[in-house]
């Protein structure tokens, strides 16, 4: 899956390199897939017997988030959009992508419909700033802080839906059943302050390859 996905992503990028006609055409399948990863994946879950949760049924994951604003960034190419799913996309969705918070394997639906939506996101985190050339423009924490700030603002909101609701959107609950990055924070809630931590350090360091040109987007 993963070789899969990287090469999907390179081939995405490549299409969209080969000409303006292609670029477009390659933008726009993109966008699609990161704004219809939501449908697609609730319809490949629906296969596996069981009634659906709130935490499956509803778009409130950060990565559901991701998706969407990845599908607007590619469209509109609106600077904070593509600041988000730049930073978040990279340093959020990869971490998704190598812990897989899922149940079933390859060939599941729900596995492929997994992967194409978390490598969709990557895929246009890369291909905002080699295809279209955007840039997080300076000073170089802008973006970082940016990111860090909505971030925070999407967990304290995530916090106060799962208080009523009874679900573990971001993980502000309890830590994927799976093995993650997360077991090696300490227990709730130290694991939250962690994961602060490691945000910092890698929007910092995903700050460093967009530098040095104004943002075209």
């Amino acid at each position: 899956a993963m070789v899969a996905g990287l090469v999907g992503i390179a081939a995405f990028i490549g299409w969209g390199k080969s000409g303006e006609r292609n670029e477009r055409i390659a933008r726009g399948v993109l966008a699609f897939l990161c704004l219809a990863a939501f449908g697609y994946t609730q319809a490949a879950w629906l296969t596996i017997d069981g009634d659906p949760d709130l935490d499956s049924s509803l778009p409130l994951h950060l990565c559901d988030l991701a998706a969407f604003i990845a599908g607007f960034a590619l469209l509109t190419e609106k600077r904070l959009l593509s600041t988000l799913t730049y930073f978040w996309g990279l340093a959020g969705t990869i971490q998704a992508l190598l812990t897989p918070a899922i149940t079933v394997g390859f060939p599941h639906p729900a596995f492929v419909a997994f992967f194409v939506h978390h490598f969709a996101i990557v895929g246009a985190a890369l291909y905002l700033p080699i295809v279209r050339g955007w840039r997080a423009g300076r000073p170089w924490w802008k973006g970082p802080v940016t990111a860090l700030l909505l971030g925070n603002i999407y967990l304290i909101l995530s916090m106060g839906i799962n208080a009523w609701l009874g679900t573990n959107f971001g993980f502000t609950t309890h830590k994927p059943v799976n093995p993650s990055l997360l077991d090696h924070m300490g227990p709730w809630p130290y694991y939250l302050l962690g994961m602060q931590g490691l945000a910092v350090v890698l929007f910092s360091l995903l700050a460093l390859p967009v530098l040095g040109k104004k943002a075209k987007v």
